[in-house]
């Protein structure tokens, strides 16, 4: 006697409300990745917000392997960030003013990789009354001239002069959503 096949699996209830948001959701008019964030008014700030994580991860890759290339390769993407903003515009600066300018909220994350940047001969301190100020070493300036020279041969040589245009209002407009999302994180604050 011939058996009969087993009964296909029923599908997994889907919740009701991800079903319509889903259903809802504009079709075709490119990748969704965070499809599951999707409301009628949201599917550009989705695909916007999962953009930018690839954009941060594959930007983090290249700054730490471009600081490679330049003869360090121990640093981190902090480490990193944190050594160009020492070196930038010659003026000393506060671990206070630091985090503001990179909009770091944990001081701890930047203090520490500041001490790594001091122990590896990159920075260095100088007391002003309470304050420590920070400034490049001229190790740490000529390892982030060497890090603009690779920069210069692996990344911007393959830019053209519309595209340079192009990431000048990309720079606007991330600005811009900083602000958006400063401001919406204290309002998730008080929730």
């Amino acid at each position: 006697m011939a058996r009969k096949p087993p009964a296909p699996a029923a599908a997994p209830a889907v919740a009701p409300d991800a079903a319509a948001a889903r259903a809802a959701a504009p079709r075709g008019r490119g990748i969704v990745s965070s499809s599951h964030l999707v409301s009628p008014r949201s599917q550009e700030t989705s695909e916007f917000e999962f953009g930018l994580i690839v954009a941060w991860n594959a930007f983090s890759r290249w700054a730490v392997r471009c600081m490679a290339a330049a003869d360090h390769p121990d640093l981190t993407i902090t480490d990193v960030l944190l050594l160009h903003h020492v070196n930038h515009r010659a003026r000393n600066k506060k671990l206070a003013d630091i985090c503001f300018v990179l909009n770091y909220e944990d001081t701890h994350v930047v203090a520490y990789s500041l001490k790594k940047l001091v122990a590896a001969g990159l920075a260095q301190t100088e007391k002003a009354g309470k304050e420590v100020l920070y400034s490049p070493t001229p190790a740490g300036e000529a390892a982030v001239q060497r890090y603009r020279e690779v920069r210069e041969q692996c990344l911007i040589d393959n830019l053209d002069a519309q595209m340079n245009h192009d990431i000048g209002e990309v720079a606007r407009m991330l600005r811009t959503m900083s602000g958006l999302y400063d401001q919406a994180a204290r309002a998730a604050t008080s929730l």
